[in-house]
């Protein structure tokens, strides 16, 4: 991988491009139909297009983390020093917020929003656990098998997660904290994020401590 500082830009830029995408989505699928699931179909496609983009391209520079749950795996793994994990996730949530700002610019939304749009309660707590772990372990297990595979792996897994989540899959705590400066379709109200993150690390730490076991024989007969 590169140096930590253009690490650092790449994984800012690409949280950014993530959010844009995310956030810009939302707020075109709102303005072109009141259906709500064509809008989360509308939101769904170009959010798992875009991580696919993202992570071959950048992936090589940064590891394409995109999200302070992942860069935390990579540090319990021991494969990403503290500091440079902190560091990840600091830039990971300004580039988040970066990418809501630059959504609202394109489609002439008010700048700065606080969204009033309600994502809580057991259910979606609960899916965000499983959402974040299945990421987790979709990541670890294309490491094992096919590192190549990963942009796919992760952009048709979040694609799917948008649809068997209750949450539609944020599972990136650096998104949902840039997701609650919009009021649009995509957005989550500022009192809603602390469970969702939680919840999100929660699902990371498990898909990590499955997924260590669970690939361990494979690690091990390796020469």
């Amino acid at each position: 991988m590169a140096d930590l500082s253009r690490r650092l830009v790449a994984e800012a830029l690409g949280t950014a491009i993530l959010v844009a995408t995310v956030v810009g989505s939302g707020i075109m699928a709102q303005s072109l139909t009141t259906d709500t699931a064509i809008a989360l179909l509308g939101n769904t496609l170009p959010t798992g297009a875009i991580l696919v983009v993202l992570i071959t391209i950048l992936g090589p520079i940064s590891g394409a983390h995109f999200n302070p749950a992942v860069s935390l795996v990579f540090a319990l793994r021991r494969e990403l020093p503290p500091r440079e994990a902190a560091l990840y996730t600091l830039v990971q949530i300004a580039g988040g917020i970066a990418g809501t700002l630059l959504a609202h610019l394109m489609f002439a939304a008010p700048l700065f929003e606080v969204s009033t749009h309600i994502r809580t309660g057991p259910s979606q707590w609960f899916a965000e656990i499983v959402a974040t772990f299945g990421l987790v372990a979709i990541i670890l297990g294309g490491l094992a098998a096919q590192r190549s595979a990963i942009p796919w792996l992760v952009g048709l897994y979040i694609t799917a997660a948008y649809w068997f989540t209750a949450s539609t899959s944020f599972a990136n705590p650096a998104v949902t904290i840039a997701r609650t400066l919009t009021d649009s379709f995509s957005g989550i109200r500022p009192i809603d994020a602390p469970a969702f993150i939680v919840a999100q690390m929660i699902g990371a730490v498990g898909g990590l401590a499955l997924m260590g076991w669970l690939l361990r024989p494979q690690q091990e007969a390796r020469p």
